[in-house]
């Protein structure tokens, strides 16, 4: 089943909208985390760790999870199919596993946050690089997603090969009934 034109362009702008923000969210979420390994002021340092938590909540997550839905959405409505390309499939790969470290690893961040609400100066448990390396590796498998997405690298799937087989016989069945 494919999307009407009209529909498909607005879920396609649905996802590159929600696929950007994520992105955006991520870019963000590094400055955050550099903020808060390198920052000299305490003060600076805890608002840095303090903001991770609802940015990640409110922008990340969402983002993230739109921008599957939205994917499923265009891959199920369009001709590309969900199954039939690599590099579809790909993507999918790439947005569920980042998902899934994105939700596992909000216990870490609810937890720095938690250090960084507590009074005192001991900014030693704040100096956690990884905020920094989920936010560098995050944006890394996200440039990966959209190069994958405007390139469209070839290269189908056995059950891709095999809807297209099908439809070039199908195809060459009607021409041969229309000629007779």
């Amino acid at each position: 089943m494919t999307m009407n034109p009209r529909l498909r362009k607005l879920a396609l702008t649905v996802h590159v909208i929600s696929s950007v923000g994520w992105l955006g969210a991520v870019v963000v979420f590094l400055a955050l985390a550099l903020v808060g390994l390198a920052g000299k002021d305490a003060q600076t340092v805890r608002a840095a760790y303090l903001v991770m938590g609802p940015t990640a909540w409110l922008v990340l997550v969402p983002s993230a999870l739109a921008s599957l839905l939205t994917g499923l959405v265009q891959s199920l409505g369009t001709t590309w199919g969900l199954f039939r390309h690599y590099w579809v499939l790909f993507k999918l790969l790439i947005n569920i596993g980042a998902i899934i470290v994105l939700l596992m690893y909000m216990r870490t961040l609810s937890y720095l946050a938690d250090v960084a609400a507590a009074p005192g100066d001991d900014l030693g448990a704040l100096r956690e690089p990884s905020p920094m390396i989920h936010a560098v590796l995050a944006l890394l498998l996200l440039i990966v997603a959209t190069v994958l997405a405007v390139y469209k690298p070839r290269g189908t799937t056995a059950y891709g090969q095999r809807v297209q087989d099908g439809r070039r016989t199908a195809a060459v069945r009607e021409r041969g009934a229309t000629q007779v």
